[in-house]
């Protein structure tokens, strides 16, 4: 069916490409469009030239908020709708789709859905990690582009089969670590990292995402829109709790250092330019009994950079959000901290650099002065030890996401590559380099040893 499919339409994405060079009144027939007379594509049915059919797999808390920023980009129109909860997760998203004038049919099974579907450009796969290889190469394979939810895959061997299927049918792969394309890190890395090397040489990172007990709590279900049990079994769940909370159990996702550490340890290594070399790690199951997976961990990679080393440390906790989840980036001139959460993005110049070298970074637009504050007086009038450094000048990051959800900059990059307009900010290369980094994490708790990687770890 599949191979079919793919030689009898055109290539949506290259005929999206071609676009700017048709014209508006431009006609145009072809198999694609079989049994319709040529006219203005525009006029037919109402879809415009650039517009874009794709489809939801995976409808639940994730696909929730890709499905809203989505509907906030023009030219996306949702025409199937693929969950197993049909009670919940599939009655809510087609009720907001419907409610936006979105005409789409609804599957539980994502195989009649491609073999239904002979209108679909791309799909929004958004399930748990452990199916994302298998539907992401089957969406591939039916000639569809893909973005694909973080974490790539639970397993490594899924990640490579996954980028495989990428380079063997040539189509794209986006995987959701979405602040590649958030306008402030992009900010941070080209114009301050990169650009004015503010921060010098960068010798250290710290990152976190800490997460209140009342955050981590199970989640329940309502008792009459209960999945019936072959449907779970079928799809890889043993009861409906664990459907709802697959990411604390082995097999299905990769607890809390995948779940939430994955997008910032990609960071880490996208400003440095570079993979990391070793890890080393602690964690355990020491609060949320009757889990799989560790419930707090704290690693630190080392980086071999054309600097220097650099050493990282992260740490995800489930039990306190003290000040959330940040990432920063210490040099020997200056310090990043950044985070996705809204209005947190701060530089700190050492106070031993010189103003007037930052001077010119502001007249340009990399950094702004912070609007002054009321300085806090001290306590008492007691002389610092010696040893104290003085409070840091600090600077904030200009750019911000004017109020876009945080999904919505990277689905954009993905849908502009889909008309050919640019790159994608997270490829399957990246993603799998990315999953590499973050799954050896848990093995090394396992190990209770430092592990090391080596450059082919990276590459398929």
């Amino acid at each position: 069916m599949n191979n079919q499919r793919t030689k009898e339409k055109i290539d949506r994405r290259n005929f999206l490409r071609s676009t700017a060079a048709v014209g508006a009144g431009l006609a145009f027939s072809g198999p694609r469009f079989a049994g319709t007379s040529p006219t203005v594509l525009g006029q037919t049915s109402g879809r415009k030239p650039d517009d874009i059919n794709i489809a939801l797999l995976g409808a639940g808390a994730q696909g929730y908020e890709l499905m809203n920023a989505c509907l906030k980009i023009p030219g996306i129109r949702f025409k199937a709708l693929c969950d197993i909860w049909t009670a919940y997760n599939q009655r809510r998203v087609s009720r907001t789709l419907k409610a936006y004038r979105h005409e789409h049919n609804t599957y539980v099974d994502y195989q009649e859905m491609l073999d239904k579907e002979k209108d679909l450009d791309a799909v929004i796969i958004a399930t748990p990690d452990f199916w994302h290889a298998e539907h992401a190469v089957a969406c591939l394979k039916a000639g569809l582009d893909v973005y694909c939810e973080k974490e790539m895959s639970n397993t490594l061997e899924g990640a490579k089969k996954m980028l495989k299927a990428a380079k063997e049918t040539g189509k794209l792969l986006q995987i959701g670590h979405q602040r590649r394309s958030n306008p402030r890190y992009i900010h941070c890395y080209e114009k301050l990292i990169n650009g004015a090397k503010l921060l010098g040489r960068i010798t250290t990172i710290n990152g976190q995402w800490n997460r209140s007990k009342a955050a981590c709590e199970d989640l329940g279900f309502p008792k009459n829109a209960v999945i019936d049990q072959p449907t779970l079994q079928k799809y890889g769940f043993k009861s409906m709790s664990q459907f709802r909370n697959w990411r604390w159990y082995k097999g299905l996702g990769g607890g809390p250092i995948v779940d939430l550490g994955s997008h910032q340890i990609d960071i880490y290594s996208w400003f440095l330019d570079a993979n990391p070399k070793s890890v080393i790690a602690s964690g355990g199951i020491d609060y949320w009994k009757g889990h799989d997976w560790y419930d707090n961990v704290m690693a630190i990679y080392e980086y071999e950079t054309k600097q220097g080393i650099v050493r990282a440390f992260y740490q995800t906790i489930t039990t306190n959000s003290s000040n959330g989840y940040f990432e920063t980036f210490m040099g020997d001139q200056g310090t990043l901290v950044v985070s996705e959460a809204a209005g947190r993005g701060t530089v700190y110049r050492e106070p031993w650099v010189p103003a007037e070298n930052w001077e010119k970074w502001v007249k340009m637009g990399y950094l702004k002065i912070p609007i002054e504050k009321e300085e806090e007086k001290p306590a008492t009038d007691a002389v610092l030890d010696v040893r104290e450094s003085p409070k840091p000048p600090s600077y904030d990051v200009p750019v911000t996401m004017d109020n876009k959800p945080y999904h919505q900059p990277h689905l954009e990059n993905f849908f502009d590559a889909v008309r050919g307009k640019a790159k994608l900010n997270c490829p399957a290369q990246i993603g799998y380099e990315t999953a590499v980094t973050v799954l050896r994490v848990n093995e090394a708790v396992a190990t209770g040893r430092k592990l090391e990687f080596k450059q082919g770890d990276f590459e398929v």
